[in-house]
């Protein structure tokens, strides 16, 4: 290839959804390596055939990764060049390549990043969050309570949080953001680069209610992202704190008394006091 010798692995960014955002670069290097490594052959096949390029696929997806490593080991030992990419946007970025590029790099194999498409950051250059410090989530846990607990151990942070969601989680997400985050800002991106791109601005309450009003806003993948917390004073952060374990607890079906208990042994403070929280917080009162 003509920007490096042989036996490389190239970590290469493909569009998010529009063609036209593929890189010269990516493409040229696309066409020159020996193998493409591909999340689904099957999907990047249509990519290739766009750019008229006919290379020998292998798949690499989560559940054959660690079995790939000795293959292309094999094949940059003998000089050949390898492509590494996903089903769309940045590898490893909340896909797989991570153990791949982990083992290539620490046998002394060169690999070599084409930059390009990433969901998060092109979700970010347009949402109107602050972008000087941001948090990225990946995934949230699909089952409610894991997920409720990734939420509420960024409860505080004073970064921008952002988060992927799918289409039949967004809206159980949502009711946990509301729940936990209240009336923080949250920006709803989806459909990046595509038709019908959208980008939606209001609290998780409201978001949730123009979803449920309009069917077509819960249609393909999204970037979350949630205004990150205003600096507190101690006492103030440990009431949000607390206020936020408990509807945490509550929403799990763990009874008022009890959700008090554990709060007032995490933070401190009258049991009573925290009662009373519940208490409102249970009635819708709070």
């Amino acid at each position: 290839m003509s920007e490096g010798c042989e036996g490389v692995l190239y970590v290469v960014a493909t569009p998010i959804g529009n063609l036209e955002d593929l890189s010269s670069r990516a493409a040229h290097v696309l066409g020159e390596v020996d193998w493409i490594a591909a999340e689904d052959t099957r999907h990047s096949a249509r990519l290739l055939r766009h750019l008229g390029i006919d290379k020998p696929m292998i798949s690499l997806h989560e559940h054959n990764e660690q079995a790939r490593v000795e293959t292309l080991h094999k094949a940059l030992d003998t000089g050949q060049s390898v492509a590494l990419i996903s089903d769309a946007g940045t590898p490893l970025i909340s896909d797989p390549g991570f153990v791949v590029v982990r083992e290539l790099r620490a046998s002394g194999h060169r690999v070599v990043p084409v930059p390009g498409a990433c969901a998060l950051i092109t979700a970010l250059s347009a949402a109107g969050l602050a972008t000087n410090r941001f948090l990225f989530g990946g995934f949230l846990p699909a089952k409610g309570g894991p997920r409720r607990q990734r939420l509420m151990d960024a409860l505080e942070r004073e970064e921008t949080l952002v988060y992927y969601e799918s289409p039949h989680r967004i809206q159980a997400t949502l009711q946990d953001i509301a729940t936990l985050f209240g009336t923080r800002r949250v920006v709803l991106a989806r459909e990046l680069t595509k038709t019908f791109e959208t980008f939606l601005d209001a609290d998780a309450a409201t978001l949730l209610l123009w979803m449920q009003e309009d069917p077509n806003q819960a249609r393909g993948e999204f970037v979350v992202m949630v205004a990150g917390a205003e600096p507190q004073d101690d006492e103030t952060q440990a009431l949000a704190e607390g206020e936020a374990w408990l509807a945490a607890m509550l929403a799990e079906g763990v009874g008022v008394k009890a959700a008090a208990t554990v709060v007032a042994g995490r933070l401190g403070g009258r049991k009573k006091y925290w009662y009373q929280c519940a208490q409102a917080l249970k009635d819708g009162d709070a």
